[in-house]
């Protein structure tokens, strides 16, 4: 791994005007770079100084908690002699807020300020205080845009990252949960988090979300989106091998499961690893509904996804090399819809696929008021147009329509969109070669999906490799009871894979004979 050479350190001068300048000068004279010098009864003989960032810092808090008991309070004697007696003095009786640091370097003080803390500069004093009253104006916690349930937490994740650390704390609440904070990008300088239940996590793949977090040397990181890019194993994939998420309760689960959770600051959205192809097929609620219903709606899943990807590529292969296959009912049915059609099934359905795609993003891109309306009324315009002009066929347009319903069950976006490419390749490959392009597709598929690693976990585990353990598949396929799932994913070297103590059935109800 390279890294870049350190930048000389500059250190602070005594003179808090040369301090002041300085400061002034490396952020061009910007308009809210405040630079407040004063003298007070707390140094009657020194002149003080407070540069803060107006509207990334919370002024009451400034005015509360720094500027009034600078003002107003009596400093020890011995206090005012020596500058380093004075910082002192300043943190231990004067400052009140939570957390009091100091900076020895011009560089160290311009990242504070960058950061929304406060500086205290004091004439002969050759360090700086920083005070943390980060604030301004921020978006409140609200209900998930992206990942809704019915029954569970209604809350998500906002664009400040010590906000949403304290949302998994107040689920987890235990010292075993270790948070570590990165900061990446030269210009940004972008706090990142990384959260893992120390005791659980394995340490190997936790020394690795290290090294490629530290491998990353970029200008700026603006959402979680560009760290994703740089740690996942394979670029070129279509298949996401990080999951990502808008829930708390969603991150606190993949902690208690040994996993990592990686936190960016400025978006919403947290990136959990290592994972597997079969998580993208689990959603929050199934966890907190009865166990046969959750298996059903899975089942359900893993049904629409193969649905999403085939089925307009079998409808192509039966309609233009394997007729004899159809019913002869079915078959004359297709026929005389598709008689007017001047186009093949491949470019039918082409032309289908890609005027829906169209219609989604309009529909995404649109003002929210408007936007549905788009996606529904141009949908049924244009099907119904479409059909009475002969262009495609009705059959096409149910097809289509089921195949677009079908993709919208996959409980995670990226899977959803993985499933989009995918079934665009199969389409083409069934209408060159019919169900023998099919068979081979599916196979590449499997192959490539097979070769995958998520941090070194593969990818369909526990099904490749396969696992002997009939625990191991649990909580894949279906949903067992939770007295039943007594260990965390097999695919995971955890160093504490058990997460119930004992195995405990709900007692047996007993029945009375007496009446």
């Amino acid at each position: 791994m390279k890294k870049n050479a350190q930048k000389a350190r500059t250190p602070l001068s005594p003179s808090l005007q040369a301090n002041a300048d300085a400061i002034r000068s490396r952020f061009g004279g910007s308009f809210d770079l405040v630079v407040r010098l004063f003298r007070s009864d707390a140094t009657p003989s020194r002149e003080l100084a407070l540069i803060y960032i107006d509207g990334i810092v919370d002024a009451e808090t400034v005015n509360v908690s720094i500027m009034e008991p600078l003002m107003s309070m009596q400093l020890p004697q011995h206090a005012h002699t020596k500058g380093t007696k004075l910082l002192e003095a300043l943190r231990d009786c004067i400052v009140s807020v939570g957390s009091v640091g100091e900076m020895f370097t011009l560089e160290e003080a311009l990242q504070a300020v960058s950061d929304g803390l406060c500086l205290i500069v004091a004439e002969g004093c050759t360090s700086v205080l920083t005070a943390s009253v980060t604030g301004g104006e921020q978006r409140s916690v609200t209900i998930p845009q992206t990942q809704t349930v019915i029954r569970g937490p209604q809350y998500g994740f906002v664009e400040n990252i010590r906000t949403n650390i304290s949302l998994v704390r107040r689920i987890i609440r235990s010292s075993d949960l270790h948070v570590q904070m990165h900061k990446i990008g030269r210009q940004t300088h972008t706090d990142v988090a990384v959260l893992y239940l120390n005791g659980v996590v394995d340490e190997g793949v936790l020394k690795e979300v290290y090294r490629r977090l530290g491998d990353i040397d970029i200008d700026g990181v603006l959402e979680s989106g560009y760290i994703e890019e740089f740690i996942q194993d394979e670029t070129f994939t279509l298949f996401p091998t990080i999951l990502n998420t808008e829930r708390p309760d969603t991150v606190a689960s993949i902690l208690l499961e040994g996993r990592v959770a990686i936190m960016v600051d400025g978006t919403p959205i947290a990136l959990m690893a290592p994972i597997t192809f079969f998580s993208f097929f689990q959603s929050p609620e199934d966890y907190y509904q009865r166990f046969d219903i959750a298996t059903l709606v899975r089942v359900i899943r893993y049904v629409a996804f193969i649905v999403s990807i085939l089925l307009p590529a079998l409808y192509i292969a039966v309609t233009t090399f394997h007729q004899e296959m159809l019913p002869t009912t079915l078959l004359i049915s297709i026929a005389a819809q598709r008689e007017g059609v001047p186009f093949p099934g491949l470019v039918e359905a082409l032309l289908m696929e890609m005027t829906f795609e169209v219609l989604r993003e309009a529909g995404l891109r649109m003002p929210r008021a408007i936007g549905p309306a788009i996606s529904i009324v141009g949908a049924l315009v244009l099907g119904q147009s479409a059909v009475q002009a002969g262009i495609v066929s009705a059959v096409m347009v149910i097809v289509v329509s089921f195949t677009a319903i079908s993709n919208f069950v996959m409980p995670e976006f990226n899977m959803g969109a993985a499933s989009r490419i995918i079934r665009f390749i199969f389409m083409v490959m069934a209408g060159m070669f019919g169900f023998f392009g099919i068979f081979i597709s599916v196979l590449v598929m499997l192959v490539h999906l097979v070769s995958l690693r998520s941090f070194g976990v593969p990818y369909m585990s526990p099904m490749a490799p396969g696992s002997a353990s009939q625990s191991a598949f649990r909580d894949m396929f279906i949903r067992l009871p939770w007295w039943a799932m007594i260990y965390r994913p097999f695919e995971l070297q955890l160093r504490n894979p058990r997460r119930l103590a004992n195995r405990r059935k709900p007692p047996a109800q007993r029945h009375s004979d007496n009446p």
